[in-house]
């Protein structure tokens, strides 16, 4: 009987903290989008034209999905060289790879490169391209803004994927991801396309 109730308070304790950590990353990825809308319809910091943000109510974003969370292996690349990024304009910007990730999605081994900008914010920049480019998501791409990664992993939240502001307004001139950021699966997560 003791063996069984022992069991049992295992089994809660670990669903306990499963439903804590799911609820958690559910507000993260809520709080990204609220922020991100907020940033949209405030005049002093929308990246959006002056019709589109007469007309603007919500980003449409792909349902939360907890499968496009991952947690990837990393390993740093401390000896590349800076090279320069195409962007939207005639404008080179200057990154370096920081490193690699890999990880898998629907079991699918799938491999990332990782910037970080030699000029400005020193913060961590997966630009990606995926299949929903140009169909459910913005054709040039879409970013995510990373934390530095614990020991040899980093987590990937592709529901916080946005859009480069050259999506909503051609004033911006953006970072192009690099064709080896390129994966062969739809990622839907993140913000979608801009009507």
């Amino acid at each position: 009987m003791k063996t069984k109730l022992f069991v049992l308070l295992i089994l809660v304790t670990f669903l306990s903290c499963g439903q804590k950590k799911q609820a958690i990353y559910l507000k993260a990825a809520k709080d990204f989008q609220y922020k991100m809308n907020v940033n949209f319809a405030d005049k002093k910091s929308s990246p959006l034209t002056k019709k589109d943000f007469q007309k603007f109510s919500s980003l449409e974003f792909f349902p939360i999905q907890e499968k496009y969370r991952v947690k990837a292996n990393f390993e740093e690349t401390p000896n590349e060289k800076p090279f320069d990024m195409l962007t939207t304009t005639s404008r080179l910007a200057k990154y370096v790879q920081f490193g690699i990730a890999n990880f898998s999605i629907d079991n699918k081994q799938l491999t990332l490169r990782v910037y970080q900008n030699v000029e400005g914010e020193k913060h961590l920049f997966l630009p990606y391209l995926d299949n929903t480019n140009g169909q459910e998501s913005y054709s040039g791409g879409r970013y995510i803004e990373l934390s530095y990664p614990k020991e040899d992993t980093i987590i990937i939240d592709f529901n916080q994927s946005y859009n480069p502001y050259c999506a909503y307004n051609q004033k911006y001139s953006c970072p192009i991801p690099p064709r080896e950021n390129f994966i062969d699966i739809e990622i839907k997560a993140g913000v979608k396309k801009f009507h």
